[in-house]
């Protein structure tokens, strides 16, 4: 299994607080990708519990989860006996994690906002 740490930063969202975007806010994560760099299914069923996430903002002291699959949706799970928590990330099964790629995310409250991918390195 080739897992991987990612680190997704807030990028620029027109429409919202964070036309600037915000490299403060973002999310860390460890997870299995191919060798074209999109998430590894077969390698992520095999070890779910590696697949981590840390949700980081200025002033809080972050959260951690887990990166899930359901379906054909891939989500960040904060508690898992709670769903009204969980953040899908839009088609992120067919994306590519690459510096400067996009990912979409939708918050808490549903609203979808986008981060780059910023560092990358095998975990």
């Amino acid at each position: 299994m080739r897992l991987f740490h990612i680190t997704l930063r807030l990028a620029r969202n027109p429409g919202t607080e964070f036309v600037y975007g915000d490299t403060a806010r973002g999310y860390s994560l460890t997870a299995p990708l191919t060798d074209t760099g999109h998430l590894d299914l077969v390698a992520y069923q095999a070890a779910p519990r590696l697949c981590k996430v840390h949700r980081f903002s200025p002033g809080t002291p972050g959260e951690d989860g887990h990166l899930r699959h359901r379906g054909k949706t891939w989500y960040f799970d904060y508690l898992s006996d709670e769903t009204s928590d969980d953040e899908p990330l839009y088609r992120l099964g067919e994306h590519s994690f690459r510096i400067g790629d996009y990912v979409t995310v939708s918050d808490e409250t549903g609203r979808h906002l986008t981060y780059q991918v910023s560092e990358m390195h095998p975990a």
